[in-house]
């Protein structure tokens, strides 16, 4: 309600009035004089992702979105197999993140998600040297148990045993949050606890990532006057920001002040990378410590954000498709047979449960974490489908769409289905990254997939193996209007402990 407030009574009045009474009864926005195609996109807003999905679908995969006059709001939406893979990979030079992109991203900084080469190529480079490290596996398995025992068990356990209902959603943003933090800056903000303690920069993420979305949706100049004046939603998005700098400087700062050899994060990696470079720490560069800022962010939204959502639908499927949960729990008991957690072989446990791999993989084709992916052309260019791009325009992926294509998925692609992703063979079917576009494509793709999968097969099998999870009826479960898929209002569940497994809470 607060983004319709920042515009005008009398021109928002305009718009519904153009829609109503003069809108194409195809379902296609028109292009009105002036306003272009803005008016169908604010009446949309509230199922932004279903209605993109409702036009694409019509459009044969592309659709041309063409905002006011004077406004730059030219868009090509797709979701076009050939498109995504000329644009990710064949052609990947031309289609870097671009100023657009870096203008409404603007507080990722210099982080890897804004950063095109050569700084991207050096996120990477850090972030491979991070994750192929050789105590990286063990310790992230030693972390998200401990965590499980400590936070998750115990919040699950007193939720059963008094009756009450639970927000799972949250529940899981901790437990991500928890667990991001320690692998990123050796700090657990223990925000997983009984008491649900309230989160500021968890809070503080989640308000950037609503209002980045908005940005996206209305002209440049509107969000740009409304942050010059400091109000609404732009002034939301700058009181974010404080409190995510005045957490993460905090930590960076506690990091300084460590003499700890034996632990390994990515905070103390890129700051003996940047001594290396740059000399003692009292000869850095002045923007060295922003640059960290910069870093962490962007990984902190990338490992709290996409795992707990992930989760969160996991679940709220599960609660839809109780014949996939007793499937799950078949192939649980006979993997995992008398073993109780993941000490012990679980690179060898995670690659044997190929059901609940499946079941995650479906999860992320029809509730993909990241909703798009944005690109801009530096050169003109003839994609594909014959559209022509060029530098003014932004080309945008919208991943909940793709995942709901018919001509991609087939005719049950609206279905919870994992057996899609098993082979004859029993094993995981390969899909391409162009059509499954979950953990990016081409050069970007996701360096930390398997960190992702690692962490959501652990947790997935020990909520299931220890505790059946039952939806509260009558909750509503929608999508939220954000660059995250999470749910609106959550996801309330009642949390019921399998009997014979309490021994082991």
């Amino acid at each position: 309600m607060e983004f319709f407030i920042e515009i005008s009574f009398i021109f928002l009045f305009s718009l519904v009035f153009l829609y109503y009474y003069f809108h194409e009864k195809n379902g296609i926005p028109t292009n009105w004089p002036i306003v272009g195609m803005l008016p169908a996109l604010f009446l949309n807003i509230h199922k932004i992702n279903d209605y993109f999905t409702e036009i694409i679908e019509k459009t044969n995969l592309n659709f041309v979105f063409e905002g006011p006059w004077l406004a730059n709001m030219h868009i090509l939406g797709t979701v076009d197999p050939a498109n995504v893979h000329y644009i990710m990979s064949k052609n990947f030079g031309n289609y870097p993140k671009g100023s657009k992109f870096n203008e409404i991203f603007d507080v990722l900084g210099d982080g890897i998600f804004n950063s095109d080469s050569p700084m991207w190529e050096y996120h990477r480079k850090m972030a491979h040297s991070f994750l192929s490290h050789s105590n990286f596996h063990e310790n992230l398995v030693k972390n998200v148990q401990e965590k499980i025992e400590s936070g998750l068990k115990p919040i699950l356990n007193h939720v059963s045993n008094q009756g009450i209902e639970i927000d799972l959603q949250d529940l899981f943003g901790r437990f991500t949050f928890d667990i991001i933090c320690t692998i990123l800056m050796d700090f657990d903000p223990r925000s997983l606890s009984i008491e649900l303690p309230s989160v500021p920069p968890a809070k503080a993420l989640d308000d950037l990532e609503e209002i980045i979305l908005y940005r996206h949706a209305i002209p440049p100049f509107i969000w740009k006057s409304l942050r010059w004046l400091n109000i609404g939603q732009e002034r939301k998005h700058k009181q974010a920001w404080i409190i995510l700098d005045d957490f993460i400087y905090s930590c960076i700062s506690n990091q300084n002040s460590k003499n700890d050899e034996m632990d390994i994060d990515v905070l103390k990696l890129y700051m003996e990378e940047n001594e290396k470079n740059y000399g003692a720490p009292e000869k850095k560069r002045d923007d060295d410590t922003k640059f960290l800022r910069d870093t962490i962010l962007n990984f902190l939204i990338a490992g709290r954000d996409t795992t707990s959502t992930a989760l969160s639908w996991f679940f709220y499927l599960l609660s839809k498709n109780p014949h996939v949960e007793i499937k799950l729990g078949e192939e649980l008991e006979k993997i995992m047979n008398q073993t109780q957690d993941f000490s012990n072989n679980s690179r060898e446990l995670c690659n044997k449960l190929v059901y609940l791999h499946a079941s995650l993989c479906e999860t992320l084709r029809l509730y993909p974490p990241v909703v798009f992916e944005a690109k801009s052309p530096v050169e003109t260019d003839i994609l594909p489908s014959g559209h022509t791009v060029n530098p003014n325009m932004q080309i945008i992926f919208n991943l909940y769409a793709m995942g709901r294509m018919k001509s991609i998925w087939g005719e049950d692609c609206w279905e919870f289905k994992p057996e899609r992703w098993i082979s004859e063979n029993g094993k995981i079917r390969h899909e391409p990254s162009y059509k499954f576009l979950a953990f990016n494509a081409g050069p970007r793709t996701c360096v930390g997939k398997d960190m992702a999968f690692t962490q959501m097969k652990i947790v997935a099998a020990t909520v299931l193996r220890n505790y059946r999870i039952e939806a509260v009826e009558g909750y509503e479960v929608i999508p939220d209007i954000s660059i995250i898929l999470r749910m609106k209002y959550g996801f309330k569940v009642k949390v019921n402990r399998i009997q014979g497994m309490a021994k082991h809470g």
